[in-house]
């Protein structure tokens, strides 16, 4: 059965990159070697692999990998260190408009 990896790397200037592969090996080769230019991690080396999960379908992949690149670094870096109530923490919504937030208490 084939497998897909979502991936985070944290790059030499402590920024993330979120990815998606079918072959997690190659495709973090690919990034440490600097194949493309253009690629964010490019000018960003050496990196660091933070996280990775595997999963069955290609589609709960790119799901997930599009869901954690709007996170915040602090966010990714709290899901890499397992850090699940601190994630929790930077989930909550503290927008003024947000019906769970209340000054008041």
């Amino acid at each position: 059965m084939k497998s897909y990896h979502v991936y985070i790397l944290k790059c030499s200037d402590n920024f993330t990159y979120t990815g998606v592969t079918n072959n997690i090996a190659r495709r973090l080769d690919e990034h440490q070697q600097g194949l493309n230019k253009n690629c964010f991690t490019y000018k960003r080396r050496p990196l660091k692999l933070i996280f990775q999960q595997e999963f069955n379908n290609i589609e709960q992949a790119i799901y997930f990998e599009k869901k954690i690149k709007n996170w915040s670094a602090k966010k990714k870096f709290a899901l890499a260190n397992g850090d699940f109530n601190m994630l929790q923490i930077l989930s909550e919504c503290r927008n003024a408009t947000h019906s769970n937030y209340s000054p008041n208490e």
